[in-house]
């Protein structure tokens, strides 16, 4: 791949306030991209907005939270009026839950997590690709070992992650002639906070990261990853041993697959 691919690129990072996010933007900076950077987080997307200008990159914020179809076109339509085209789009924002699908007295938080996590991306997606098309370019959905594998709780953030890996699939395919190329991520654990920001089943916030995260890929390792598999325009890339094997293990040994993933699951 060729060392700076992405100068003058026009990339849109979805939750690049923080954690992957905001390390592909650092990422994609050091190349001279020329970034949009949508979060809810206006404070935090502006810091990160500043330390992409000092190394290198041309880059607005948009605060942008991604269930709001509507936030979501504002933020194609903000990029399209600063630098004219789209070349990238990274669909990153998401966000966890911790809890069991039994004990959630109503579906608030579930219904929730799809719409940020699937319908977030679609949205983007559904806003940007007349522009992508038209630029030949990239889409990429970092998604999940959750979107291979399941888990021991039904508590929706694998759900969203499956639902993220089947639309691109499919749109890849829908998409084969006409230059945009489709790369979907599974990272495993990643060291962001994530799990300490997930939302319980009353919808506050756990507070404590998992031993699972803390043990973790660090973020900058993770995006240095996507980065370079968005520049090749890789199909996907699985980022654990886990990832790779555990779906044709479950194929042979369901039972054992699924009582080392429930072993797993951190609550």
């Amino acid at each position: 791949m060729e060392k700076n691919i992405f100068t003058e690129n026009v990339v849109i990072i979805t939750g690049a306030s923080s954690g992957i996010g905001q390390q592909i933007a650092y990422k994609l900076a050091e190349q001279g991209a020329w970034l949009t950077l949508a979060a809810r987080d206006a404070d935090n997307l502006q810091e990160v907005a500043n330390t992409c200008s000092h190394l290198g990159a041309k880059v607005i914020v948009v605060p942008t939270d991604v269930s709001d179809k509507n936030q979501c076109r504002n933020l194609i339509e903000r990029t399209i009026e600063k630098y004219g085209r789209i070349d990238t789009l990274i669909n990153n924002a998401g966000f966890a839950v911790a809890a069991r699908f039994i004990k959630m007295n109503d579906l608030n938080v579930f219904e929730k997590i799809m719409q940020v996590n699937f319908f977030g991306g679609v949205y983007c997606t559904h806003y940007a690709l007349p522009h992508l098309i038209k630029s030949k370019g990239r889409l990429v959905a970092v998604s999940s070992l959750r979107g291979i594998l399941p888990s021991g709780t039904a508590d929706g953030y694998g759900a969203s992650k499956h639902a993220m890996s089947e639309f691109y699939a499919s749109l890849r395919n829908e998409l084969s002639e006409s230059g945009v190329t489709v790369t979907v991520i599974y990272p495993g654990w990643v060291k962001t906070g994530i799990t300490g920001r997930a939302l319980r089943a009353d919808g506050t916030k756990k507070g404590e990261v998992s031993v699972h995260e803390k043990n973790g890929m660090p973020a900058d390792k993770c995006a240095k990853l996507i980065v370079a598999a968005a520049g090749r325009r890789k199909r996907e890339v699985v980022m654990t041993f886990e990832g790779k094997l555990g779906p044709w293990l479950r194929l042979i040994a369901p039972s054992v697959v699924d009582t080392i993933l429930k072993k797993k699951t951190d609550q």
